[in-house]
């Protein structure tokens, strides 16, 4: 095989998996993204009581953030890229036997990987909401104020490449069963529609749940979107209780009893502009 052969047989490769990744991330946005605007627009009335603000998107917001989410796409998929060279240089690994590593640590590998998407997530974002890389970075994602379950990819370019460059990161570290980051992926852009929704899906006691008060809920995102100085987290609260990002007011919004005011468990709260 001449060197031209190789070439060729090397770009084509990088062609086929540039469209898988393409497909696979649209079809993605799609389930996540669409499945929640559809579930929020036909539960219209049943969810009535659990609308957070009493104005809701407009269409020709939703379609800035369609569109703004196929270029984020296309991102994906170019650094999607760097996986397939970490895969083929043995950098990475992405097996299919459970057997291989056992349940133990298919479970422990996926609950790490949310547990540290969670931590890049957070101080990812709140240096985006730096004075100097707000706008730059993060401002497309924030002109949805008021945002719908089409935001969930409404990024920048370069934000878009930040939250794509995730997994290749990941897998240096975690060897991923192919369900298990299957798993993750679909966990990812489900509660990413979710926390832009509009409505709260969660059950609002939750809030104050011993454990499932570090879940992060949809006003938790949402109050983010009306006040980008709190609530910088994704999946959890912890770190912005720690940092004390967290809006004093959360759980008396969520919860709607003005006694669930609280301070945060660290620092002063974040003093960007969003």
């Amino acid at each position: 095989m001449n060197f031209s052969t190789e070439t060729q047989t090397l770009i084509e490769g990088l062609i086929d998996w540039f469209q898988v990744i393409l497909t696979i991330d649209f079809a993605r946005y799609l389930f996540g993204a669409g499945g929640v605007f559809l579930l929020t627009l036909l539960g219209r009335q049943w969810l009535a009581t659990r609308k957070i603000r009493t104005k809701s998107p407009r269409r020709r917001q939703m379609m800035r953030e369609f569109r703004a989410s196929l270029i984020t796409v296309f991102v994906f998929g170019v650094v999607g890229l760097s996986t397939k060279f970490g895969l083929e240089a043995g950098w990475m690994e992405i097996y299919g036997d459970i057997d291989d590593y056992g349940w133990g640590y298919f479970a422990f590998s996926l609950i790490a990987i949310i547990i540290l998407h969670d931590a890049y997530f957070y101080w990812t974002h709140r240096l985006m909401h730096l004075k100097g890389m707000m706008k730059h970075i993060h401002w497309l994602h924030h002109r949805s104020h008021n945002p719908s379950p089409w935001a969930s990819y409404s990024f920048d370019m370069p934000e878009a490449a930040v939250h794509a460059l995730f997994v290749p990161l990941a897998l240096l570290l975690l060897p991923m069963h192919g369900l298990a980051m299957w798993l993750f992926l679909g966990h990812m852009i489900i509660r990413n529609a979710m926390g832009h929704s509009g409505y709260e899906l969660f059950p609002r006691r939750w809030a104050v749940h011993p454990l499932l008060g570090w879940l992060t809920l949809v006003t938790h995102h949402d109050m983010h979107h009306a006040n980008g100085n709190y609530n910088f987290g994704l999946y959890f609260s912890w770190w912005d209780r720690l940092m004390g990002t967290e809006h004093p007011d959360y759980l008396a919004r969520v919860t709607g009893d003005p006694d669930r005011c609280r301070a945060p468990l660290g620092v002063t709260g974040a003093k960007e502009n969003a």
